[in-house]
Order: C-alpha cells, then structure tokens, then sequence
C-alpha cells in the first residue's frame, strides 16, 4: 500500500481475529446441524437438508473472506459509490410485490432459486463502505450541516427502506453504526444526540403502525401476558437456558427445538446452545464475540490511515452489534427482531456478508502501524 511517498509494506493477517472467528463458524455448524434436524426431517426427509446449505454457504463466505483478507481495501476504493447505489436499488427491489418474497411477516428477500438474498445484509457493509470512504475525505474543522448533512440523508433513506420491510434490528444496527463512524470522522456528539432524539419518535411511529412488529414489542414488555401466543418464542427461549444449567443437555439432546421453540436454527440458536452446551456453552461463545470486538478495534486504531480506521471499525461494529441483540434477544432483554447470531445461525446471505466483512478487516490487519 502507498501513502504519499511512503510505502507500507504489507505483514500478516490478525490471526486472533482469524482463528476466534473460525472457532465460531466451527460451532455454528455444529449446532445448526443440532437445531435444525427436527424441521429438516418433518420437512424434507433429511436431517443434512440445512446444515448442507450452512456448510455451501460457510463455504462460499470463507472464499469471500479470504479473497478480501489479500485484496487491499484501497483498490476498490473507487468503486464503493457504485456498489452502495446497487444496494439501496436491491433495498428498493424486494420491496416492490412480485420481486421481494414475504417469509415470518417480512419482506426481506429476493429470491434465487432455492436460495434467497438479503438485499439489507449488503446494505449494512455498503453503508460502511461508503461512510468510510467520503468521511476519510474530510479535513480541517467541519461544518455538521455542510459536511455531514448529505449522509445524514442518506443513511435515513437507507434507514427507512430497511424498516420498511419492516427489519427493526438491521435498522437498529445500520444507524447505529453510522452515528459511531460519523463521531468517529469528527461530527459533534450533541448534534449527534439531538438528531437520535428526534429519530425516536419517527421509528416508534413506523414500529406501531406494523402489526408485525408491535406485536413484538408487545411480548418483548410482557410475554407471560399471552403464553400460548405472543410470549411463546421469549418464554420457550427461557425454557432452553433452565433446562441447560451449567453443562448443558448434550450435543443434540435439546427438547426445546424439537418444534417448542421456533426459529430454533436462526433466531434462537443461543438459546440451544444454552441448553445443548449450558452456561459455559454460552459463556465461550460470547468470549469469542469479545475477542472479535478486541481484535477488531484494536486493528482500526492500528490502522495506517483515516479510511482503513473508519472501515474496520464500522464492520467490527456491525458484527459485534448484530451479536449483542441476537444473544439480547434470546435471554429476553431485546425484542424479537429476526437478526442471526453472526457466524452461528443458519443464514446465508448474512454468513457470506459477516466472512466478507471479516475478511476486510483482516486485511486492514496487515498494515497495522504499531502506535505504542
């Protein structure tokens, strides 16, 4: 890589990062191949059915990460604007009927086959993308309206499109995340605050106006309120954790997922991991996640310029995030949102979209600049 007149020589990968993240991957497929079998024998007559679409998928992410770990970031650089207009017309496709496929209440996917993509899958690393690399541009003092107004816009836009669908937790996550980057790249903190003041009363209105997504929110506040219906997923969910204790039921000796708690494979696969693998099942798997957070931040404060800072530090952040309201969720502190655990549950489009995400921040891992 070249800055100016100086060259920084490329080393080796973060292989803390490398290995905390194949360890997970590991353990996904593991325990997608455990949720899963249930629904994939009643279903297909096949207890492999989905732990073999983990496994392609797993496949085709790890080629994905490991293209980008030895792809440097600044050779694309030139064409993030392009990918991140791709994505929000893809945000814009699955909404229009015909083209998006409505699955659990959402219109989150396109469909290819047998497979689907999620279009806000993509949008979460195109956001990051291009937050980076227009705010890396930024120098001197800034003005909040002048220099950060127009991806304020934009994020909103992107924003609105993925809660349109309606995705609360990617919503969550995507201007979550862009409000760090944009502190991150210089942009007052209370001017920050104020517009996430005045974001609240937007999501809250767009979140009651969805059935869909009240209704969670409902059982989220109370799930004893309506057992056998609302309250089912969070209150068998519960179930999975008391059941598992301290070591856990058994690899595949869960009861919980045999058709008590939905979404077993995806949504909910801590909670079988807290009832297969108990509480230092759990306890490894958020370690790991902790690792992935260590590693990753410390790789953008060791990055060797602004933009290659911003880019491993918003991926990290989504990652890390997504992780946080997946487990959240399963333990009953979160509203169901319908996000998977990263690297863990059964997905493809956000298995691909979380390697490659990896396999950007490790290459940035390669020209980290010791600041000690």
């Amino acid at each position: 890589m070249k800055k100016g007149e100086n060259t920084i020589s490329r080393g080796n990968p973060d292989y803390t990062l490398f290995f905390a993240v194949l360890t997970l991957l590991g353990i996904g497929i593991v325990m997608v191949f455990s949720s899963s079998m249930p629904r994939a024998l009643r279903f297909y007559d096949n207890a492999y059915y989905f732990v073999f679409r983990q496994i392609i998928w797993a496949g085709l992410g790890l080629a994905s990460m490991f293209f980008f770990m030895n792809f440097d970031c600044w050779r694309y650089r030139k064409l993030i604007p392009a990918a991140y207009i791709v994505s929000m017309v893809l945000l814009v496709a699955v909404l229009v009927p015909g083209i998006g496929e409505i699955r659990e209440g959402s219109r989150r996917w396109l469909g290819l086959g047998s497979l689907g993509l999620q279009p806000a899958e993509l949008a979460k690393i195109t956001t990051v993308l291009f937050l980076a690399d227009r705010l890396a541009r930024k120098r001197g003092t800034l003005n909040f309206i002048k220099d950060f107004g127009p991806y304020i816009v934009l994020i909103g836009i992107t924003a609105l499109l993925i809660l349109k669908e309606p995705d609360l937790g990617t919503t969550v996550i995507l201007v979550g995340n862009s409000i760090l980057m944009l502190f991150l790249a210089g942009a007052n903190v209370w001017y920050l605050s104020f517009l996430g003041v005045l974001a609240v009363p937007v999501i809250y209105r767009v979140v009651m106006a969805e059935d869909y997504m009240r209704q969670r929110i409902v059982a989220f506040m109370d799930p004893w309120q309506d057992p056998m219906g609302l309250g089912w997923q969070i209150i068998q969910s519960l179930y999975a954790f008391g059941t598992g204790g301290l070591f856990g039921a058994g690899i595949g000796m869960s009861r919980q997922k045999g058709f008590y708690l939905p979404q077993a494979d995806t949504d909910f696969i801590f909670a079988i991991i807290g009832e297969e693998m108990g509480f230092f099942g759990t306890f490894l798997v958020v370690l790991l996640f902790l690792v992935v957070a260590w590693r990753g931040y410390t790789i953008a404060m060791n990055a060797p310029d602004r933009f290659s800072c911003l880019l491993a530090a918003g991926l990290t952040t989504g990652i890390v995030a997504q992780a946080a309201i997946n487990m959240g969720v399963a333990i009953g502190i979160a509203p169901i949102t319908g996000i998977t655990l990263p690297f863990v549950s059964y997905g493809g489009s956000s298995l691909l979209m979380s390697l490659t995400s990896v396999g950007i921040i490790l290459n940035v891992s390669r020209y980290a600049v010791d600041r000690s």
